[in-house]
């Protein structure tokens, strides 16, 4: 599962720099990788998008999954 993890993470940070990078200077990264011009997509990038949006689904659900709910007080034995 680390090995999973660590790939989601990676995923989910070339797709964070990938969209700062649009928005600062119109530069798509990815695009760029493929050599394509900015906004163009093939199979190739549309893949890398894709993954990149599953791996911050899985972030998601991994995030969620730490969460510890309230501990609730122990239940009272007096009457």
């Amino acid at each position: 599962m680390r090995k999973l993890d660590a790939l989601a993470a990676v995923l989910v940070i070339v797709g964070a720099l990938n969209w700062g990078l649009v928005a600062v200077a119109k530069f798509d990264l990815v695009a760029f990788i493929f050599g394509l011009d900015f906004g163009q997509t093939n199979a190739a990038t549309r893949i890398v998008y894709g993954l990149v949006g599953l791996a911050g689904v899985y972030a998601i659900a991994v995030l969620a999954g730490r969460r510890r709910p309230a501990a609730s007080p122990a239940p009272s034995t007096s009457h």
